[in-house]
């Protein structure tokens, strides 16, 4: 049986026109906190595969897998966020993204919950920190319904030359 995630991300795959993705996230959860992702910036959605561990890479760089012939990089965003790492579960999956500047990384999460719009006019600025500076991986919180989500930024996420490892 196909999720409504996988179905919905078919449904972008068979339209061309990038504006279908234009206000399209998708939400994934790490803990009880929910985040949203560019569904533009989305390949697909895989269960967890077998990871070919990289020795000496960063800690949240948990290595490769090989997705139909395709080295892949993966990174656990529990641990690129500070976060307690955590057991996979059937739950957990790994969200292929492509970005320009990265290629193809997939981002290891607990799970992803739905496809979602997001209005620009629910988007404001993400809040401060101690220094004054805004939190280096998101670019936005969202209020969608009673729900307020954080939007990533993929390309903080995806910064470090490490992660290229293709």
């Amino acid at each position: 049986m196909k999720s409504q995630i996988t179905t919905a991300l078919e449904a972008f795959a068979d339209d061309e026109d990038i504006n279908t993705l234009i206000h399209k996230f998708i939400v994934f959860r790490l803990g009880r906190e929910e985040y949203a992702l560019e569904a533009q910036y989305v390949n697909e959605i895989v269960g967890m595969q077998h990871i070919t561990v990289v020795p000496n890479v960063q800690h949240y760089i948990k290595g490769v897998i090989n997705l139909r012939g395709k080295i892949i990089p993966v990174v656990d965003v529990r641990l690129r966020f500070g976060l307690e790492e955590t057991v996979y579960n059937d739950r957990t999956c790994i969200i292929i993204t492509q970005h320009d500047a990265h290629g193809a990384t997939g981002l290891i999460v607990d799970a992803v919950v739905e496809v979602v719009d997001i209005d620009d006019s629910s988007i404001s600025e993400p809040p401060k920190t101690g220094k004054g500076s805004q939190s280096h991986f998101l670019q936005g919180m969202a209020k969608h319904g009673d729900i307020v989500r954080m939007i990533v930024n993929i390309g903080s996420i995806l910064a470090d030359e490490e992660i290229s490892l293709q």
